[in-house]
C-alpha cells in the first residue's frame, strides 16, 4: 500500500506492506485524513509516536472498514466510519481499535468526518471531562478560530455557555463568531484581560493552547474555582506564575494531551462523545469548520497552511 513518508522534514509517498490486525482492530480503506499541528511536530521530529503507536503520520481519517480483526463485530464491515487513529492514517489503510470507531452518518462527507475525530474530542475532553462546563457558565477559549476552537465554541454554545474566544485576526474572529462565539477578541489589537473586566465576564472554564504569558492573565479574569486546560504553549514553554491568585481563585490547572493517553481513556472519551454530541454530528447542527481540503500528494503544503497560521478551522488530505 502507499503512504506518506517524513523524512528531513519533508514528506514523499512510499510503498508499505498492509498494517497486521490485532484481534480488536479493523483495517480502515482510507478516504480522507484530518491534518493537525502534531503531525506537523512530528514531521519536523518534535512529537515522536508513543511507544507502540505508529510511526506513520496521521491521528484522525474517515473511510470504510474493509477488514475484521478476530474478536470484532461483523456489523462493522463495509461501514463507513470516522475516528481517532494512533497514527498511521497518512496511508491507503490504517488499522483502528473497533471500540474507537464511529459510525459516519450518510449525510455527512467523508472529507466531513475526517475534520471531526481529533478537535471534537480534544475540545470534549477539555470542556466537559476536566472543565465540567454547566449551562449558565462562560468559557473563555483561546486560538477560537483553530480546528479546537471551532468545536469547543460550537459544544458549550450546544449546552447554553457563554462564549469568549481570543484570535490573532479581524477574519478569524468573524469566522469565530458565525460559529457562535458571543464575543470575539482580537489579542492583536485588544487586551483579553481589559475586554473581560470591560463586558464583566469571569470565565468559568478556560480552553488554552497558548500558555507562557497567558497563565496570569488567565488567572486574573477567572471565576472562583475556574477550571484551566492547557493543551499545548504556542507562546513558550516557561513562565512565572503568581500562585496567590491561583490560591485566591481556586483555581485547578490541567495539562492535557490527548495522543498519549490509553487506549481505554480514548474508548470512554469517544462514548461519552457519542453519548453526548452524536445526534448533533448526525443532524448536520454542528460546522465541520473545513478551511480547506487537498490531494493527499499535496501533504507538505498541508502542513505549511498550518505553520503559517493561515487557516481558520480544519484542513483535510483526500486519499485518491
Amino acid at each position: 500500500m502507499q503512504f506518506i513518508s517524513h523524512h528531513d522534514q519533508q514528506l514523499s509517498l512510499s510503498e508499505t506492506d498492509k498494517p497486521q490486525l490485532q484481534p480488536h482492530e479493523v483495517l480502515v480503506k482510507v478516504a480522507a485524513v484530518g491534518v493537525n499541528r502534531a503531525d506537523c511536530m512530528q514531521r519536523q521530529g518534535k512529537y515522536p509516536a508513543p511507544k507502540g503507536d505508529s510511526p506513520i503520520l496521521g491521528l484522525e481519517c474517515a473511510g470504510t472498514v474493509v477488514a475484521l480483526g478476530a474478536e470484532v463485530d461483523n456489523d462493522w464491515l463495509n461501514q463507513a466510519v470516522f475516528t481517532l487513529c494512533s497514527g498511521g492514517a497518512y496511508s491507503e489503510y490504517v488499522a483502528v481499535d473497533a471500540s474507537q470507531l464511529m459510525p459516519l452518518p450518510e449525510s455527512l462527507t467523508m472529507a466531513q468526518g475526517a475534520a471531526i475525530s481529533e478537535v471534537y474530542l480534544t475540545a470534549f475532553g477539555a470542556l466537559f471531562q476536566l472543565g465540567n462546563l454547566q449551562q449558565g457558565q462562560t468559557a473563555l477559549i483561546h486560538a477560537g478560530a483553530s480546528g479546537v476552537g471551532g468545536a469547543a465554541i460550537q459544544m458549550a454554545k450546544r449546552v447554553g455557555a457563554t462564549v469568549v474566544i481570543t484570535a490573532g485576526s479581524d477574519e478569524k474572529c468573524q469566522h469565530a463568531k458565525e460559529l457562535g462565539a458571543d464575543h470575539v477578541i482580537n489579542y492583536k489589537t485588544t487586551d483579553f484581560v481589559e475586554y473581560m473586566q470591560h463586558h464583566q465576564l469571569t470565565a468559568n472554564v478556560i480552553v488554552d493552547p497558548v500558555a507562557g504569558r497567558y497563565l496570569n492573565k488567565n488567572a486574573e479574569i477567572a471565576a472562583m474555582d475556574c477550571q484551566i486546560i492547557m493543551l499545548a504553549f504556542l507562546d513558550g514553554r516557561f513562565a512565572e506564575v503568581d500562585f496567590a491568585r491561583l490560591l485566591q481563585k481556586r483555581i485547578s490547572f490541567h495539562a492535557s494531551t490527548l495522543r498519549n493517553r490509553s487506549q481505554a481513556f480514548k474508548r470512554q472519551l469517544r462514548d461519552e462523545f457519542v453519548a453526548m454530541f452524536y445526534d448533533d454530528i448526525a443532524n448536520q447542527r454542528f460546522d465541520f469548520n473545513i478551511y480547506k481540503t487537498l490531494p493527499w500528494q499535496q501533504a507538505m503544503q498541508a502542513h505549511e497552511i498550518l505553520e503559517r497560521n493561515e487557516n481558520a478551522g480544519k484542513v483535510v488530505l483526500l486519499v485518491e
